[in-house]
């Protein structure tokens, strides 16, 4: 429970940055729209904004990349292809 608990912690902090920047950045549709609407507003696009954004971890170690073999080549044991007989 502990990994979750952090984890959304991080998460909150993603989004409260994200509403502070989107605050700063509109001024002006909040002259517009009004305090309680522009704060939903905000709310709900820092929550979509911050849901695809995965908070890095200080443990966590790069995964090694793996490698790859490539195949030997097949032989092409097909039938040949016959050249087109162009009619005069």
């Amino acid at each position: 429970m502990l990994k979750t608990k952090s984890a959304t912690k991080k998460k909150n902090m993603i989004v409260s940055e994200i509403i502070q920047v989107l605050t700063t950045a509109l001024p002006g549709l909040k002259d517009k729209l009004g305090d309680k609407k522009f704060e939903k507003r905000v709310k709900k696009a820092a929550k979509l904004l911050a849901s695809g954004v995965k908070p890095i971890s200080a443990n966590k170690v790069p995964a090694k990349k793996k490698i790859v073999k490539k195949a030997a080549k097949r032989v092409n044991t097909a039938t040949p292809l016959k050249k087109a007989v162009v009619k005069k």
